[in-house]
C-alpha cells in the first residue's frame, strides 16, 4: 500500500503542473493589463512609479517567463509569492483560512454519509414504496437546487425570519475560541452542501444495495436463517459501500467547488472566500495559491478514497 501512495503521489506531480499552467495561462491572457491587475496597489502612484512597481513585480514579461519564476519560487523556496492587496505572503493567508474551510468540508461529507447511505440502503429494502419514492423525488429536487440559492434560501428562513441560527460568519464578537458558537455558524453551511450532495450519495448507495441484494451469496445467506436486517448489515452493506466510496473520491472536486460558493454566501472566512474576494481584486499570486492547494486536497482526497476501497473490499491489494 505504501508502495502504491508513492507511485500515486508522483503520478500526481505531473497532473499538478497541468493544472497551473492552464490557470496561469488564462489569468495571463485576461483582459486589463498589468496596471488592471494590481488594482488598488496602483492607486495614488505617478505613472512612472506605476511602471515602476510593473517591471519590479515582472508583470511586463510574457504569462508563460511569469508563470516560470512563479514555479522556480515554488520548487526551490517553497514560495507561493506575495499578494497583490496587502503583500502578505500567499502560503500565510491560505494557511489561514484553511481550517475553515477544511472543517466545512469535513462536517459535510460526515452528515451526507450518515445520512445517505442508512437511506439509500433502506429505500432499497423498501423499493417501490412509500419511502422510496418520496426519498427519490426529494433527492432529484435536491440534486437540481443551485447551492447558492439553497444557502440563500436557508439563510432567509432560518437566519433572518426564525432567527435559529447566525446570519453569517464563523464566530459570534468575542467568542472565537467558543466551539458551541463555531458550531452554530457552522450549521446551515454544512446543512447547505450536505443537501447537495446527498442526492446523488443516496443515489448510488441505493442502486448499489439493490444490486447487491440480488447476489447469490445473499441468497444463501437467507437459506441459512438469517434474520433480513442480519443480512443487510453484515452481508450486503460491505459489498454496497464500494460505489459510495468510489463516489467519494470522484466528487470531491464539486464537494470543494460547492465549499467555495458557500463560503462566499455565508461569509465564512475561509479558503473559498479568500479565492472568490481575491478573483474580484484580481489578486493573481492568491489565486494560483488556492488553485494548486485545491488541487492538492482533490488528488489527495482520491487517494484517500483508494485506500478505503481496499480496506472495504480484501479482493482488492494494489501492491
Amino acid at each position: 500500500m505504501i508502495a502504491y501512495a508513492a507511485r500515486r503521489i508522483l503520478g500526481s506531480i505531473p497532473l499538478l503542473l497541468v493544472i497551473t499552467i492552464i490557470s496561469y495561462a488564462l489569468m495571463g491572457l485576461s483582459p486589463g493589463g498589468p496596471a488592471a491587475i494590481l488594482g488598488q496597489s496602483a492607486r495614488g502612484m505617478t505613472p512612472i512609479q506605476r511602471e515602476h512597481l510593473i517591471a519590479l513585480l515582472g508583470l511586463n514579461r510574457p504569462w508563460y517567463v511569469q508563470y516560470f519564476y512563479w514555479l522556480q519560487n515554488l520548487v526551490l523556496h517553497g514560495s507561493l509569492g506575495y499578494s497583490y492587496v496587502d503583500s502578505r505572503p500567499v502560503i500565510a493567508k491560505i494557511l489561514g483560512k484553511l481550517p475553515v474551510t477544511l472543517e466545512l468540508i469535513g462536517l459535510s461529507t460526515l452528515l451526507t454519509l450518515a445520512i445517505a447511505i442508512p437511506t439509500g440502503v433502506y429505500a432499497a429494502v423498501k423499493r417501490g414504496r412509500a419511502f422510496d419514492e418520496i426519498v427519490t423525488t426529494l433527492a432529484f429536487v435536491a440534486y437540481g437546487m443551485p447551492v447558492f440559492w439553497l444557502g440563500i434560501l436557508l439563510i432567509d428562513v432560518f437566519a433572518v425570519h426564525l432567527r435559529w441560527f447566525p446570519l453569517s460568519g464563523i464566530s459570534s464578537l468575542g467568542q472565537s475560541h467558543n466551539l458551541l458558537d463555531r458550531l452554530d455558524h457552522l450549521v446551515l453551511p454544512v446543512v447547505t452542501l450536505s443537501t447537495v450532495s446527498f442526492a446523488s450519495w443516496m443515489r448510488y448507495q441505493r442502486s448499489a444495495t439493490i444490486e447487491v441484494l440480488g447476489a447469490p451469496f445473499v441468497r444463501t445467506a437467507h437459506a441459512k436463517g438469517l434474520t433480513n436486517w442480519t443480512v443487510i448489515v453484515k452481508h450486503t452493506l460491505r459489498n454496497a459501500l464500494l460505489p459510495t466510496i468510489t463516489l467519494l473520491g470522484l466528487s470531491l472536486p464539486s464537494l470543494i467547488g460547492g465549499a467555495y460558493f458557500i463560503e462566499y454566501v455565508f461569509s465564512l472566512p475561509g479558503m473559498g472566500y479568500l479565492g472568490v474576494t481575491s478573483v474580484f481584486a484580481r489578486d493573481y499570486p492568491t489565486v494560483m495559491g488556492i488553485t494548486l492547494i485545491s488541487a492538492v486536497l482533490v488528488v489527495a482526497g482520491n487517494l484517500l478514497a483508494d485506500i478505503a476501497y481496499a480496506a472495504v473490499d480484501p479482493r482488492i491489494r494494489y501492491d
